[in-house]
């Protein structure tokens, strides 16, 4: 009898951002993104230069958690969660850890779109997700063999999810999600009238 394996898997992890860590008023994180975003002038002129719909904080900001003690919050619970998430890829990290290396705002309005893109240098990257309305778009991730499938047949369009090329994750507020920082990943047009609001991050293999 034919006996068919799956190899090479790759890993999404998704939670409650509460399951670990100090609980995380969702209203007092929201208002907090918009306020940083209305007085941090030099990110929205990065955003405005580069063409970046909305606004992120990703090339102005790196203090976060010490702006705004919401935001220590949150790293005290992703830095649970990536622990977890280290467990199950069965990483050998040699006596470190992960730690965060980044921090990042991102709010999306009607149109807007974050195209295909990876994490190099970092080892765990992910997203906890602040305001999802109705209609907002779910999170695109790209099977990482793509441009070895050279020849290969498309797949059907209710083939099983591990098969699909492109898997599309539709979190709701208070989710977080995790991958390995070399999955290629973007987020589709947002199509609801209002604005997608997430804090994304990137976490490292300790030099120590």
């Amino acid at each position: 009898m034919a006996q068919i394996d799956s190899l090479f898997v790759t890993r999404l992890y998704r939670a409650r951002l509460s399951e670990h860590g100090p609980t995380i008023d969702a209203d007092e994180l929201e208002a907090s993104c918009f306020s940083i975003a209305e007085d941090d002038e030099a990110g929205q002129d990065w955003c405005e230069e580069n063409g970046y719909p909305g606004y992120t904080s990703y090339a102005s900001l790196t203090d976060l958690p010490w702006r705004f003690p919401i935001f220590a919050d949150v790293v005290t619970a992703l830095d649970a969660h990536v622990a977890a998430f280290c467990e199950d890829l069965e990483f050998d990290l040699d006596g470190r850890k992960l730690v965060l290396e980044d921090l990042w705002i991102n709010i999306l309005p009607e149109g807007g779109t974050h195209s295909s893109h990876l994490h190099p240098h970092s080892v765990i990257s992910g997203t906890t997700y602040v305001s999802m309305p109705d209609g907002a778009s779910a999170l695109k991730l790209e099977d990482p063999r793509s441009a070895r499938m050279m020849a290969s047949p498309a797949r059907k369009k209710d083939a099983r999810e591990e098969l699909r090329t492109f898997v599309y994750v539709k979190p709701a507020v208070g989710d977080v999600l995790l991958w390995e920082s070399w999955l290629r990943h973007e987020v589709p047009m947002n199509m609801s009238e209002d604005e997608r609001v997430s804090v994304s991050f990137n976490y490292k293999w300790a030099s120590e």
